[in-house]
């Protein structure tokens, strides 16, 4: 196996992207929901996103800031209200998400002029998409600003901590949640999606079983 050695101080901020999101992947996908001041709901997407903790439960969300180091709509109202609510994407929605990633007005609500239904939230002020499987009610523990200068951050990394769950109920049994029936979808590199392909188990051994299993030749 050969490989290439490529220096990310060597060559421009957009070929770095196409590495990283050609690299890391598949990206689970954020659509989150705020609400600015005046009570416009904004909804966008995010695959960079991930669990933080567990005790409690924890998510982070970076929101790659727009040219000139503005803030994006999700990051400006999160930082302004301190609540928000992320959804899982999944293969019956990700059509009207993706919709959502179009540049709209910052008074116009994604949510409502692609067709979403909202429901209300029950601890937090942004209200809930009807059509998402899995919704987390959310409460800013902080926002840090990472890359970039310090006047023009490259993006705001949003901590924030579940309050609240919401899974429909086809896909909840004894404490777990249905994967197959989620459906969930990721991002690729460029404007691809990818859904669930061939899934396998693996359990993780002690130190004992591994070294069984290794003198065994199981490996």
């Amino acid at each position: 196996m050969i490989h290439l050695q490529i220096d990310p101080r060597d060559q421009a901020k957009k070929a770095n992207y196409k590495l990283l999101i050609g690299g890391v992947l598949p990206r689970p996908i954020a659509f989150v929901t705020s609400m600015d001041k005046n009570g416009v709901v904004n909804a966008a997407p995010f695959s960079f996103f991930t669990v933080v903790s567990v005790d409690p439960p924890m998510l982070s969300v970076s929101c790659m800031r727009k040219p000139g180091g503005v803030p994006k709509d999700t990051a400006r109202n999160i930082a302004e209200t301190k609540e928000y609510v992320v959804h899982v994407v999944d293969g019956d929605n990700v059509s009207m998400v993706n919709q959502t990633s179009t540049e709209f007005p910052p008074d116009v609500s994604e949510a409502e002029a692609v067709g979403f239904d909202l429901a209300d939230s029950v601890h937090v002020h942004p209200p809930r998409i009807v059509q998402s499987k899995v919704q987390m009610e959310c409460r800013l523990r902080q926002i840090l600003p990472m890359g970039g200068t310090p006047e023009s951050p490259d993006a705001d990394v949003i901590i924030g901590e579940v309050v609240l769950f919401h899974v429909e109920d086809a896909l909840y049994e004894s404490g777990r949640i249905d994967t197959v029936g989620l459906n969930p979808v990721g991002r690729l590199a460029g404007t691809a999606y990818g859904k669930l392909g061939e899934t396998f188990s693996m359990p993780r051994l002690s130190l004992d079983e591994w070294k069984e299993k290794k003198e065994k030749g199981k490996f």
